[in-house]
């Protein structure tokens, strides 16, 4: 059975991002998935709600794809969140539209992989940083995957992208023909630290 997938991408200085503007371009080639540039459909945060809440019905798995700033999301998914996320829609008593969903965060950062860890200048994961996204998942009764990350993206060479972006298809590949393993996906610091433990092989494979 396939999964129906939104991308919600949100980058404000796309064009001082190489990586992103190359990892934008594997959810518009994958058939299945939506892909929904929030900057570009809101430039003045004006975010209409309805149209916002009828995507999310209308998906199984919402993908959150953005750069690391200031350890959290970039500011037009926090009022997205405010304003989308109604009681009595996506939470509360009546709030269960949203239940049995999938909940992912495709993340850029500039600094490495050893700056966010306990011992790092970061001082957390950033699955630790995650944490109220995580239970605002947990909130609107949806699985909170773990975050495919790619660090150290000013200093990443050509091969090193382009093997982010495959992997990056695979992922969304794998969410639409759903064959990822929830357990496994939840459960990792990052996926893509173990890909061949999350996507499952095709049946008869």
């Amino acid at each position: 059975m396939s999964r129906r997938v939104l991308v919600l991408f949100a980058h404000p200085a796309l064009q001082m991002s190489r990586i992103n503007q190359r990892l934008m371009r594997e959810p518009q080639a994958v058939p299945g998935v939506t892909f929904h540039d929030l900057y570009e459909a809101y430039p003045r945060f004006d975010v209409d709600v309805a149209r916002e809440q009828q995507l999310l019905t209308d998906h199984d798995v919402i993908v959150f794809q953005h750069p690391m700033y200031w350890y959290s999301t970039p500011s037009i998914l926090k009022e997205w969140q405010d304003l989308v996320l109604e009681h009595g829609w996506a939470y509360g008593s009546q709030g269960t539209a949203l239940h049995g969903k999938r909940w992912l965060h495709v993340i850029t950062t500039g600094g490495k992989e050893a700056a966010y860890c306990s011992e790092g200048y970061a001082g957390f994961t950033v699955r630790q940083l995650l944490a109220p996204l995580e239970q605002t998942a947990k909130l609107c009764g949806m699985t909170f995957l773990s975050p495919f990350l790619v660090h150290g993206a000013h200093s990443i060479d050509a091969a090193g992208i382009e093997q982010h972006a495959q992997d990056y298809h695979d992922v969304l590949q794998a969410l639409v023909d759903d064959r990822v393993d929830e357990e496994a996906a939840a459960s990792l610091p990052r996926m893509n630290c173990e890909l061949s433990r999350v996507i499952l092989q095709p049946k008869g494979a």
